[in-house]
């Protein structure tokens, strides 16, 4: 059963949404600070987290940037605030939907599995997942490529893991660097071309005729589903 960390500091919202999440056969865990949310999070493991931007202590962005620090976890973003630079905000900080208040609950269920079957944590994964020829075992932090375990830095496992927690979705350089070097403010856009680029000759030794990363120009990059066979 997938795990949601809502953060929001209305109750009567919170629990309309709890109630909701719950009926979806979803496990919800509610805090009403930001400062709460990250210790549970450290202790505990989430698939999703909901955060409301407008919290007491920590504001929903900087809460989110707190929570990719050690991993990829998706995120909805809960507001008030109807604006549109908020909204390219959250999302250029790698948020995966925004829902403005006042909002359906059950509509806010439905949009939580739908990136959670983006994300490959559906109800049905564990705490792996498998595609284009990866095997990526999340919890010990190791990937396989076509059988081999490779041997990646810490930043390149970064940059790999965000890929293949989303198959098929483009990442943008902002994204990749909110989610992997988010202790390394600044770092710039050329690191991660230079990872991707790293990235890319570990898995050419083990498969040549293959190139499973995508570089959409402008854009960012994206994992292949189908392997990227040449």
């Amino acid at each position: 059963m997938p795990r949601i960390l809502l953060v929001e500091d209305e109750p009567a919202i919170a629990d309309t949404v709890l109630y909701a999440l719950r009926a979806d056969g979803l496990e919800a865990v509610h805090c009403l600070t930001g400062g709460e949310a990250l210790r549970l999070a450290r202790a505990e493991p989430f698939d999703l987290a909901v955060l409301d931007v407008g919290l007491p202590d920590i504001g929903g962005f900087a809460l989110c940037r707190e929570l990719r620090r050690d991993g990829t976890l998706p995120v909805i973003f809960l507001t008030a605030q109807g604006a549109e630079a908020d909204r390219i905000l959250g999302l250029e900080i790698g948020a995966d939907d925004y829902v403005t208040k006042p909002f359906s609950p059950r509509e806010l269920a439905t949009r939580v599995r739908v990136v959670l079957r983006r994300a490959g944590n559906g109800a049905e994964a564990g705490t792996g997942t498998s595609c284009a020829g990866f095997e990526h075992d999340a919890d010990g932090r190791r990937i396989r490529y076509h059988g081999r375990l490779l041997e990646l830095t810490r930043y390149e496992y970064g940059v790999l893991a965000a890929l293949l927690r989303r198959p098929g979705a483009v990442l943008s350089r902002a994204q990749l660097m909110d989610r992997v070097w988010g202790d390394a403010p600044d770092s710039g856009d050329r690191t991660v071309d230079t990872h991707v680029k790293t990235v890319r000759a570990k898995l050419h030794a083990i498969a040549p005729d293959a190139d499973p990363i995508r570089t959409h120009r402008g854009l960012g990059y994206s994992i292949d589903p189908d392997g990227g066979a040449t």
